[in-house]
């Protein structure tokens, strides 16, 4: 059986990769060097600068490949980075439609950064596809996708886009950071890149900072990596092998994510002080058929508002919660809580947050793999 026919449980282990070929090393290696010997000028062994390509970095790009169902992988140094080089696929006077609901940092690159170079952006709600056709024109390039959405969980029908996109030969980007390839593979549904901010779930562990995308495309391939290599943009050989080691339990933590999250939310939809609970596994959550066709599960992210929630209301509950530590960033083992509007979307202009959900009562739980009955108990008594 060849690697690429294995499941996607032996994929997160074995897909990509071979025992290392000086020594056998199941493991690869971190090989921390910037520079490689050469027999004669440009006579090397596949390698000669680790910012054009480090071995421990291409295995970990090859397990991204593998676990995607693409073709080429890339690591970079974070995931905003990795948003960047596909923002310079671009020239000035380029159009892009971004989801409206997406991760404060994305917004931030997109509209402080790349708007001054005459790149033209709109925000636009998606959970209709077809809401997405009348912003295409001879301008627009990109078509940039997160789904289930930050921090409102809401659910885009990838197929759908990805046609409308191949109908006007526009490119389509999925940000797949909360779903993870465990439970979406969105170039199987007709995405051209999926984007990572593997410091999360790929990563798992919370002890490292990397962002990676994934296509089958070699023409897309090799102008991304053109990108990378000339603005250095990329991880080092410890964070690569973190991640690594870190997509080798991915399959066995996402099940435990999903389980928690369900548990987690479905206590939270029955609490008499909770207004609204945000998870994509409700019958009711909008968009729940596609995300039930789409994805494997429904994932441990989950935002909601407390009853008659206001800012304060909000600050006082994360604060009071003793298991769910109060912190930016999700995805790692340990169950972790935020406050969206002022942490990780407060980049987003107050009228333009509000538009989308993101109201300053919002709390945002990212739900590790602890044991279910204790989490409830700790959100219980935060909430009382």
């Amino acid at each position: 059986m060849s690697k690429e026919q294995l499941k996607f449980n032996s994929k997160t282990i074995h897909g990509g990769q071979f025992p290392d070929k000086a020594y056998g090393a199941v493991m690869p290696p971190i090989y921390q060097t910037s520079t490689y010997a050469q027999s004669t000028p440009g006579g090397h062994k596949g390698y000669e600068y680790s910012r054009s390509a480090n071995p421990t970095r291409s295995a970990l790009e090859n397990s991204l490949a593998s676990i995607e169902n693409g073709t080429y992988g890339l690591a970079f140094g974070s995931g905003l980075a990795a948003i960047d080089a596909v923002i310079k696929l671009l020239s000035p006077g380029d159009e892009v439609i971004s989801t409206n609901d997406l991760y404060g940092g994305s917004y931030r690159i997109f509209k402080r950064i790349f708007e001054n170079y005459g790149i033209v952006f709109h925000f636009v709600g998606m959970q209709d596809a077809s809401a997405i056709a009348q912003y295409i024109n001879k301008n627009t390039k990109l078509i940039w996708v997160e789904t289930p959405t930050n921090p409102m969980m809401n659910i885009i029908d990838i197929k759908a886009v990805a046609a409308l996109a191949q109908k006007n030969q526009v490119l389509l980007a999925v940000d797949n950071t909360f779903a993870t390839p465990y439970l979406q593979l969105p170039l199987d549904l007709g995405a051209d890149i999926v984007m990572h901010s593997a410091t999360k779930y790929l990563g798992g562990h919370s002890d490292v900072v990397v962002g990676a995308l994934v296509v089958k495309d070699k023409e897309l391939a090799d102008r991304l990596y053109f990108i990378q290599n000339a603005s250095g943009a990329v991880c080092g050989p410890m964070d690569s092998f973190l991640v690594l080691r870190g997509i080798k339990t991915l399959h066995i933590r996402m099940q435990r994510h999903c389980e928690n999250g369900r548990a987690v939310a479905e206590f939270l939809a029955k609490h008499p002080k909770i207004e609204k609970v945000y998870w994509p596994g409700f019958e009711d959550h909008p968009n729940h058929h596609i995300a039930k066709s789409q994805m494997k599960d429904f994932g441990g992210m989950i935002s909601f508002v407390p009853k008659n929630g206001s800012y304060k209301e909000a600050i006082a509950i994360v604060e009071r919660l003793q298991l769910f530590t109060l912190a930016e960033s999700l995805g790692g083992v340990e169950s972790l809580a935020g406050h969206p509007a002022s942490m990780t979307h407060a980049s987003i202009p107050a009228e333009e947050r509000e538009k989308s959900g993101v109201v300053d009562a919002l709390i945002r739980l990212s739900v590790g793999i602890e044991d279910h009955e204790d989490l409830i108990a700790d959100l219980n008594q935060a909430i009382q």
